[in-house]
């Protein structure tokens, strides 16, 4: 899964694992890294990377307070892990 794209929807974070969660947002926090240091050292070609990666953090991060909360559900040992 592309991060900081229009695939990482909502609807196709609820069907991925608590594991997997945890996986994605770890990668979409390194690429924000990279993407802060190429903006600082003039580097960055692409400023609304920043912008989208930032919405993925947000949207991993939703989906697991909503689990957390009960609100949202893992997905059965049948979905995607």
């Amino acid at each position: 899964m592309a991060v900081g794209s229009k695939d990482l929807t909502s609807e196709q974070l609820r069907g991925l694992g608590d594991d997997r969660l945890v996986d994605e947002l770890k990668k979409a926090k390194e690429e924000l890294f990279n993407l802060r240091f190429q903006s600082a050292t003039g580097q960055l070609e692409n400023h609304g990377r920043l912008r989208a990666v930032r919405k993925d953090i947000a949207r991993i991060y939703t989906e697991m307070r909503e689990r957390e909360l009960g609100i949202g559900a893992a997905p059965s040992k049948g979905g995607q892990a």
